[in-house]
């Protein structure tokens, strides 16, 4: 009688173990694909870039500064790898390009060209959609984070090295203020 008591507290335990495993594994492929719908996202907007760029450069001449940052940022974006490093870039971006949209409230020739109109609006859903994602990316993970510390499913995560995950933030208290737009100093 005692066995089969054993044995059944075993397999309970074994189960237990299975089913905290799995919902790590399946917490874990959740942030992996809330990541990649960031990526996807923003991928699209540098993809909207170079068009956008062109369109306003020949209205805007002396937004050269801003026109190369965003170029560079885009150029750089190859190279990171990081959550921290993307949510970086992708802050500089923004504000680059919160910059030109302001600045062309100045053109209404610019404002009237349609093809600046679709990618303005294109630009504007896509950053919508890049604002979702990163709460959901952050939703996701955090939740993954604290499968990863609560009691008893961190002893599962610490034996099979499942590590915590960052959330997608800006990097400072600078970041988080609005743009800054001069309209007095164009050349």
């Amino acid at each position: 009688m005692i066995g089969w008591i054993l044995l059944g507290i075993v397999i309970i335990l074994v189960l237990a173990v299975i089913g905290m495993y799995n919902g790590l594994v399946q917490a874990k492929v959740r942030v992996d694909n809330a990541w990649s719908q960031i990526d996807v996202q923003l991928q699209r907007r540098f993809d909207l870039i170079p068009n956008f760029v062109e369109t306003v450069k020949g209205y805007m001449n002396h937004e050269r500064e801003t026109f190369e940052k965003i170029v560079a940022l885009r150029t750089s974006w190859a190279n990171t790898q990081t959550v921290s490093e993307k949510a970086n870039l992708d802050h500089q971006l923004s504000t680059a390009l919160k910059t030109i949209m302001a600045v062309s409230e100045n053109y209404p020739e610019l404002k009237a060209n349609q093809n600046f109109t679709e990618l303005s609006e294109e630009l504007r859903n896509t950053e919508n959609k890049i604002s979702f994602s990163r709460q959901f990316y952050n939703d996701t993970v955090t939740m993954y984070n604290t499968k990863l510390q609560v009691f008893p499913s961190n002893l599962i995560a610490s034996m099979f090295h499942f590590t915590a995950r960052d959330l997608f933030k800006t990097e400072s208290d600078e970041a988080r203020k609005n743009v800054k737009v001069d309209f007095g100093s164009n050349s």
